[in-house]
């Protein structure tokens, strides 16, 4: 179950105190507990469309910058104008948009504060990755008969949409933890292996991950040269994975690995004997998450752990593909709308020849360009998001989101270093950090050429497919 935890403070919030605001929670039209704005509340009441005239970016009170001059710290969480406009594909129901609004505020709070430090230092924050479990968000696609919180792919996206734009790093490290273990895990598993690994990934005291990318076997994911060969009660497995987010925390690993030449997927956990993991590999991003190799030297593991059939794991895996890239798209959106955030700010706060830089037309282009390549991006992903699902394939949808969003990602933070100046090139704040994270999303889940490969190769079947 999701946990809704953040509300709005009546006697706070900027929202909640604006004059027709005050009025509208004296007459009941709207307000949570307390009277706070409640963004889903909001958003259906009758006064968002009587208010379109209150529009723009709110800072929250619950945001303290000290050593800040710039309040760039908080998105656009309480956005009125437009909200009806937007809700049917953002927020399609009441329950995904109380969603957005507590991992928004969860974001600012708690993830944001803790970004650049374990950036610095290269480490994964694990008790705040427990915490999110507590939120029950580790489990967002699972099942709540299962302990998850019984949402579609379109709450994945939200989540790591609101996530990213304060901590992409966190966000792939819950990325490689939900989607690539996770979600993935519970499609193949029996009620066994439900039962023995789910509890302990969802509360988020087991870190997981997924071991299919080979120093020799990248995009040719079918050219892994890892084996599995059974041996009485266990298989017997030898190779090694590289680039494995989560490699250094993790207990349990999803591993391919090929069975008389036929990939298979299997549960590998560090009690298997032979199973080890390598020192960190360093990077130039995605600090926030930690990166390793999975070592394989006669590797027993039990045939218990073997997911579905021998031979089944190329279905598990292009099956699972689908919600990470669209995930992985979702990231990009997330790092990009927090760019344009900044840019703005920036614009309007910074002056040179005694007038904001937004009055100059070269930063007018990077604020504009900026801002339409991310709602073209955003209202793709969710598009695509809307037609994902365990029982419905939608390749061509999920390559069309992460190739044209990865790069937006990174185009905007290339903007808004640009309109920032010496001051987006230094970590005193974020943009650099967000423009290093972003590079890893035209790599990571498929590269851009991959999907280019994979969209012209459906788009020409489904062409031959037509004609005859």
């Amino acid at each position: 179950m999701i946990k809704d935890v953040y509300a709005c403070n009546a006697d706070t919030c900027p929202i909640a105190n604006d004059a027709p605001f005050r009025r509208a929670r004296k007459t009941g039209e709207i307000g949570g507990p307390g009277g706070g704005c409640r963004s889903a509340e909001l958003a259906n009441s009758s006064l968002a469309s009587r208010e379109q005239a209150i529009s723009g970016w709110i800072e929250p009170p619950h945001v303290n910058l000290p050593g800040r001059a710039l309040p760039i710290d908080r998105g656009p969480v309480h956005r009125v104008t437009m909200a009806l406009l937007s809700d049917s594909l953002f927020n399609p129901t009441e329950e995904h948009q109380m969603l957005r609004q507590m991992v928004a505020d969860f974001a600012v709070r708690e993830v944001d504060p803790q970004a650049a430090e374990h950036d610095e230092k290269g480490v994964l924050n694990v008790e705040l990755f427990r915490r999110v479990g507590e939120l029950g968000l580790l489990g967002i696609t699972i099942p709540e008969e299962h302990g998850g919180a019984g949402m579609d792919a379109l709450a994945a996206v939200i989540v790591h949409h609101e996530l990213s734009k304060y901590d992409p790093g966190f966000c792939l490290a819950y990325l490689a933890h939900s989607m690539l273990f996770v979600n993935n895990f519970y499609h193949c598993a029996n009620e066994d292996q439900r039962g023995r690994y789910l509890p302990k990934v969802l509360s988020g005291e087991w870190v997981a991950g997924m071991g299919m990318t080979e120093p020799g076997a990248g995009t040719d994911v079918l050219g892994m040269t890892t084996t599995a060969v059974r041996n009485g009660d266990h298989y017997v497995l030898n190779g090694t994975k590289t680039y494995i987010t989560n490699g250094c925390e993790g207990f349990c690993f999803l591993v391919y690995a090929k069975v008389e030449g036929q990939v298979t997927a299997f549960i590998v956990d560090r009690e298997c004997p032979g199973f080890s993991t390598s020192n960190h590999i360093d990077k130039l991003g995605m600090r926030g998450s930690t990166m390793s190799e999975l070592i394989f030297e006669d590797c027993k593991v039990p045939v218990a752990n073997l997911l579905g059939a021998e031979g089944s794991g190329v279905t598990h895996m292009m099956r699972n593909l689908e919600i990470e890239r669209l995930t992985l798209a979702a990231m990009s959106v997330g790092i990009a709308e927090r760019c344009v955030e900044i840019m703005v700010r920036y614009g309007q706060d910074r002056k040179a020849f005694r007038t904001p830089i937004n009055r100059f037309g070269q930063i007018q282009r990077y604020i504009g360009e900026g801002y339409a390549q991310t709602q073209a991006a955003k209202c793709l992903v969710y598009n695509v998001a809307r037609d994902i699902g365990p029982n419905i394939r939608n390749r061509v949808g999920s390559d069309a989101a992460k190739l044209f969003a990865a790069p937006v990602g990174k185009q905007v933070a290339d903007y808004a270093m640009q309109v920032m100046g010496g001051a987006g090139y230094c970590r005193e704040f974020p943009v650099e950090r967000l423009w290093r994270d972003a590079k890893l999303l035209e790599i990571g889940g498929g590269t851009i050429e991959a999907h280019q490969k994979n969209l012209t190769k459906d788009l020409t079947r489904a062409l031959g497919q037509s004609a005859s």
